[in-house]
């Protein structure tokens, strides 16, 4: 770990550059970015649309996509600089140590899948509990974040909520696993 990480430091981002290679050129979305979280710490990051928020936190969950690239910078989730790790390790920690809440949860939800489907995926491979251990904890969850007839909803496509309840059950899916780190776009 290197000198600049404090010890009790859950995330610590040094100098994150994310470029984007365009027709005409590299454009640099994110910067320079740095800062560290402990642990119950929130930090908020406000900007104007365009500025590079969403941007930076794909870059934190390894989302970004050609013609994007991280071009720089580290990211330590705990001790560990998650911009370096392979990505099988990288689908470990997401979900389980760390989680993101997007901003536009009808993108994020596969529409052909139940939410329940869809939370459970993810809560047996992190949690590593059976699919009645699953489901029950998904509807847990659901219920925590204010979704009325959970167990309904469960069974639900994401079509079939209305775009406030598909906010919280994308809610819900991020804290289904108790992660260290958690971003809301």
């Amino acid at each position: 770990m290197p000198a600049s990480v404090p010890g009790d430091a859950v995330v610590t981002v040094e100098n994150l550059q994310t470029t984007f290679h365009t027709r005409i050129g590299p454009v640099r979305a994110v910067d320079g970015v740095s800062y560290s979280i402990g642990k119950g710490e929130t930090l908020g990051i406000v900007g104007e649309s365009g500025c590079g928020k969403s941007v930076t936190a794909f870059s934190l969950m390894r989302l970004i996509e050609p013609p994007g690239e991280i071009t720089g910078g580290a990211a330590f989730l705990g001790g560990e600089n998650i911009l370096d790790v392979p990505e099988e390790r990288m689908r470990e920690l997401r979900g389980s140590r760390m989680a993101i809440i997007f901003q536009e949860p009808m993108t994020a939800f596969n529409p052909v899948l139940t939410i329940g489907y869809q939370m459970d995926e993810q809560i047996t491979r992190h949690l590593r509990v059976s699919r009645q251990e699953s489901r029950e904890r998904a509807i847990e969850m659901l219920s925590l974040v204010g979704i009325p007839a959970p167990s309904e909803r469960y069974a639900s496509y994401p079509h079939q909520l209305s775009g406030g309840m598909r906010q919280r059950a994308m809610i819900a899916m991020a804290l289904s696993c108790d992660p260290e780190f958690l971003i809301a776009d």
